[in-house]
């Protein structure tokens, strides 16, 4: 049976992948992490199946259709997001006319909020998974291949006749061990040169070493959140040894769980096996502010360079209105030990929180300024079925639409649809380019960024490659404010 894991075509540089999907003002474009996953599991349970990114290359939707229908799949598997699910259920539509007997299921978080209204979109999509669906689209798989009920697929939420079936939930992947290497998947299917994230140096690849996240912010579009698996020390390891010895043009691999540093002890043991095996391979993470020293000490000597970092805000009143967790104190604590060791950081900062004012944003931006970090984004609040910030602006009658493509500018990047009495989010996107220009626009940045190329190649094509893309976007916005 043959299988196509589909990046469906959008916005050239859209990454559904992130947690915030849209175009970066960078230039990041994530891999297809979880399509490549489940990919593996599927190829590990003897299907024919074939990940195809067509944002990665740039692809149309006619030129997609061809490669499709060349290949002849029996089940196509889509990614969505909620900005480009309408394209996305559109294309997916597209594919179910132009192939006979094909099974079109659709995956990512918004399906998952809202499986039915996703559904009812259009007859065309057969079915969708619902959270982690790795064992849903294998099972979906076998059953299709096998003639089976699709009412027996846990975590699946299917057309059937006129009805629409949800299937019991399907429980979160406890044995993380059992998946595949992703890096593996990589290295069949995708060319890594097509994929770039600002922050890391370039040629990178992106892994998980555990799912979910403790936490649980009212805003974050994390499909796991309030769990947390990890994999063991031993799996980690031999995953980056295959990609030392299989993928050598790696300089640099991001690790994407969504706070890897979440469990100090573990944290400490795997970062001790990567010294000891003599791994010597450059990596980054994303992390939390209440990351110790003595972690991050560890974790630097282990070949960690750089940490993803959501300081979001200053104010403690909105830090807890969001259930952050955080102070402004153990940012700054946490600011000052990275510096002492030398760990570079990006910086994420959210305008137009709960409890946001104007003024409380100038001193987010001042406040980021201090900081001072490698890199920083501004963000406006973005808002996704499903989460408590969306049932918040609902409930506020802040929402200015319900039209999912209006997530997105024309650009493709991220737009405010959300309108406050005294806070419009036409207002918030200047802010959002006012902090950006602010912060890079600094004497001080520009002395620190000229140390950072004295580090090396590397750091310089990171820096040229990033840097290009954004600066031609600071231009553009200072054209139009003229």
């Amino acid at each position: 049976m043959k299988i196509l894991m589909l990046n469906p075509p959008f916005i050239p540089k859209y990454s559904r992948q992130s947690r915030s999907p849209a175009k970066t003002k960078g230039g990041t474009i994530y891999f297809p992490y979880f399509l490549a996953y489940a990919a593996g599991v599927l190829e590990k349970n003897g299907f024919n199946v074939k990940l195809l990114d067509a944002v990665a290359k740039d692809l149309s939707h006619d030129e997609t259709l061809d490669v499709i229908k060349k290949f002849n799949p029996s089940l196509v598997v889509v990614d969505t997001s909620t900005p480009s699910i309408i394209n996305d259920v559109e294309f997916a539509s597209r594919i179910k006319k132009k192939l006979e007997n094909v099974h079109v299921n659709l995956v990512g978080t918004h399906p998952t909020h809202l499986p039915e209204e996703t559904l009812k979109m259009s007859d065309k999509i057969d079915s969708v998974c619902v959270w982690e669906y790795d064992y849903t689209v294998r099972d979906l798989a076998i059953a299709l291949e096998k003639g089976m009920d699709l009412k027996n697929v846990e975590g699946l939420c299917f057309r059937g006749g006129k009805k629409i079936v949800k299937n019991k939930s399907r429980t979160l992947i406890q044995n993380l061990d059992d998946l595949p290497f992703v890096s593996e998947v990589y290295k069949k299917h995708l060319n890594i040169k097509d994929y770039f994230y600002a922050s890391v140096e370039y040629p990178q690849v992106t892994i998980l070493t555990a799912r979910g996240c403790p936490y649980n912010c009212t805003f974050c579009n994390s499909p796991f959140k309030a769990s947390y698996r990890f994999r063991s020390v031993e799996n980690v390891i031999q995953e980056l040894e295959f990609i030392k010895n299989e993928l050598p043009e790696v300089r640099e691999v991001m690790i994407e769980d969504e706070t890897f540093p979440a469990v100090k002890s573990r944290t400490i043991k795997l970062c001790d096996e990567i010294i000891k095996r003599k791994i010597n391979m450059k990596w980054s993470c994303n992390a939390r502010v209440n990351t110790d020293f003595e972690t991050l000490k560890t974790m630097k000597k282990a070949g960690c360079r750089l940490l993803c970092v959501g300081f979001e805000s200053p104010v403690q009143g909105i830090l807890d209105s969001i259930k952050k967790g955080t102070t402004k104190n153990t940012q700054i604590e946490f600011m000052n030990n990275c510096n002492r060791l030398g760990l570079l950081v990006n910086g994420c900062f959210i305008l137009g929180l709960p409890g946001d004012t104007k003024e409380t944003i100038r001193n987010t931006i001042e406040f980021a300024k201090l900081l001072n970090p490698d890199t920083a984004q501004f963000y406006p609040l973005m808002v996704y079925p499903g989460l408590p910030a969306y049932e918040w602006a609902k409930q506020k009658k802040y929402l200015t639409t319900e039209d999912y493509s209006k997530w997105l500018t024309k650009e493709g990047w991220h737009n405010c649809v959300l309108d406050r009495p005294d806070l419009l989010g036409e207002e918030l996107l200047k802010m959002c380019d006012k902090a950006r220009m602010e912060f890079y626009l600094r004497p001080k940045y520009f002395i620190k960024r000229l140390k950072f190329l004295a580090r090396g190649k590397g750091e310089i094509k990171r820096v040229i490659i990033g840097g290009n893309t954004f600066f031609r976007y600071l231009i553009k916005v200072l054209k139009h404010n003229e």
